[in-house]
């Protein structure tokens, strides 16, 4: 437990926070009927939380032991240049209020004032503040702060049950969630943050379905299909406006109250939030292009979005319009080796680095470099899966085709590149191709960094371990004998094809001991062996 928030402990925060919201995304999409039921909540508070810890991750890469104000500074900047929708623009504004009062240090009293602080950033960035939602939420939990009892966790505890406690109560206070039977989507995201950040101080994870230790879960229930259940996109209601209209704007900040009174008039669901000259502008319109004029008279606006509710409600579930270069597979690789085996098999493919996987960005310009109408997206890394499913979200709004595989390792990945063909309808190939994969069982062996509790007993750092789907199986000394240690418990499950991928730097002579220990115990089955050149895992081992 932590006495004093300090920079390791806000990046451990946000990296949790970017878990939770990416475990909850989908949740907290399904629950957004306010003010627009668009669907698209958690999508919009996981993007703009990937920006905060892109930028954090930048902080530190600059500064390897950055204050916690530099900390947090870069963190909000991120969250405001990457704010995504209504609520992502409250929370951003959210963590500037929190990353201006945590300045000077993060003392239990100065979170509480920051709590506070943050609260009623949030409440001055919305020109309209409605009760019921992420602007109560925040409130209760600056509230509940306040009246906390010493010591950081407890700080963080009181926060978070402040929330969660306010989150259940929004059905009262805004009748279209009582209607829909459902809590606030914007207010759910913020008690993820706020868990994580207990997570982060205390080590004790509240996270789940809104369950708190020692405490019955209260379940949320699901809104009906009126109102948004399966993510998509919904027309705007009658009397609402046509258009989200979203940009950056460079702009003195003496110029904001005018702009405010301008975008007022034009709209509603306005938010403005920023400061120091760069400012983030959402509101929703029906003239669009007075809406970004407006912008142009108060500074210079860019990443301008502008979004037309109806059309994006009629792209739903329409079939894209064939392509010239029709269907594309992309594969995630982290090796030379498995770039050039994905390339044979017929893959277009993006490197990414172990230590910094891909953001949802970075999946969305891969995809749109593929120049196809249907994308089968091979992610061979569990841990994108909530960065792929915002980035699909994102490409289907352009009107692609996109399925995304969440195979778990580049095994599998291979597995179903085996089966893929073109010439299949495009359904029947992702039905065969997640089937491949599926069936095939993997494994992979890594060095241990340092000292660590696993299933399989108490690794040592230089330890070689042997994961089984995921799992640390077997803790060795020696790399051949853990790897024959873990094929052979493989292979007694059956199998009639063993994959061999060797890493980086890793001998050949591991893959001929491996070959000649599977014909030993099944000569029935068939071995291939390749260069990977991944760096993470030392050798990778699929049976099918």
């Amino acid at each position: 437990m932590l006495d004093t928030l300090d920079a390791p402990a806000v990046r451990t925060w946000y990296r949790l926070a970017l878990a939770a919201l990416g475990q909850a995304r989908e949740e907290i999409d399904a629950l957004n009927v306010y003010p627009v039921p668009d669907g698209d909540t958690g999508t919009n508070l996981y993007l703009t939380v990937e920006s905060a810890a892109a930028h954090g991750e930048s902080c530190f890469a600059e500064l390897p032991e950055p204050g916690l104000g530099p900390a947090m500074a870069a963190v909000a900047r991120g969250a405001l240049l990457g704010a995504r929708g209504n609520s992502g623009v409250i929370l951003a504004q959210w963590l500037r209020g929190l990353a201006g009062a945590l300045a000077e240090g993060g003392d239990p009293g100065q979170l509480r004032r920051a709590l506070a602080v943050a609260a009623d950033a949030a409440y001055q960035a919305v020109a309209e503040p409605v009760e019921g939602t992420l602007l109560t939420v925040a409130a209760a939990a600056a509230r509940g702060a306040g009246r906390s009892p010493d010591g950081l966790p407890a700080v963080a505890e009181a926060a978070y049950r402040g929330a969660r406690e306010a989150l259940l109560r929004t059905p009262q206070q805004l009748d279209v969630l009582a209607e829909a039977g459902v809590v606030d989507a914007g207010g759910r995201g913020l008690v993820a943050v706020l868990g994580a950040l207990l997570d982060a101080v205390s080590g004790q994870s509240p996270m789940g379905p809104l369950a708190l230790r020692g405490e019955t879960a209260v379940p949320v229930p699901l809104p009906g299909p009126a109102a948004g259940c399966d993510g998509h996109q919904r027309p705007a209601g009658p009397g609402h406006p046509a258009f989200e209209v979203i940009y950056l704007l460079d702009a003195p900040d003496e110029a904001m109250p005018g702009l405010r009174a301008r975008l007022a008039g034009l709209g509603d669901s306005l938010v403005v939030g920023g400061g120091d000259g760069l400012w983030n502008v959402h509101v929703h319109v029906d003239d669009a292009g007075a809406a970004v004029e407006a912008g142009v008279e108060a500074g210079r606006p860019y990443r301008i979005r502008i979004t037309h509710f109806a059309e994006a409600a009629a792209r739903v579930g329409e079939p894209p319009a064939p392509a010239p270069h029709g269907r594309a597979v992309l594969s995630v690789v982290t090796g030379s080796g498995l770039a050039e085996l994905c390339e044979q098999a017929g893959s277009a493919v993006l490197f990414a680095d172990p230590d910094h996987p891909p953001a949802s960005s970075e999946l969305v310009e891969a995809v749109r470099r593929c120049a196809a109408r249907e994308v089968v997206l091979l992610l061979n890394d569990p841990e994108l899966r909530a960065a792929a499913g915002a980035a699909a979200d994102q490409l289907r709004e352009e009107g692609l085709r996109i399925a995304v595989l969440p195979t778990r390792s580049p095994v599998q990945g291979l597995a179903a590149l085996a089966v893929h063909e073109v010439a299949r309808r495009f359904d029947e190939d992702v039905v065969a191709m997640t089937s491949a994969a599926g069936a095939t069982r993997y494994a992979e062996l890594a060095v241990a960094e340092g000292e660590s509790w696993t299933m399989a007993g108490v690794c040592q750092a230089g330890d070689v371990l042997g994961l089984i789907d995921g799992d640390v199986a077997l803790i060795g000394s020696d790399l051949a004998d853990t790897a024959a240690t873990v094929l052979a418990r493989m292979l007694a499950a059956g199998g009639e094809l063993v994959t061999l991928v060797l890493g980086e730097g890793v001998p050949g002579a591991l893959a001929d001991q491996l070959v000649a220990h599977a014909r030993r115990q099944r000569p029935e089955v068939d071995t291939m062996v390749y260069l990977g050149g991944q760096e993470s895992a030392p050798l990778l081992i699929g049976v099918e």
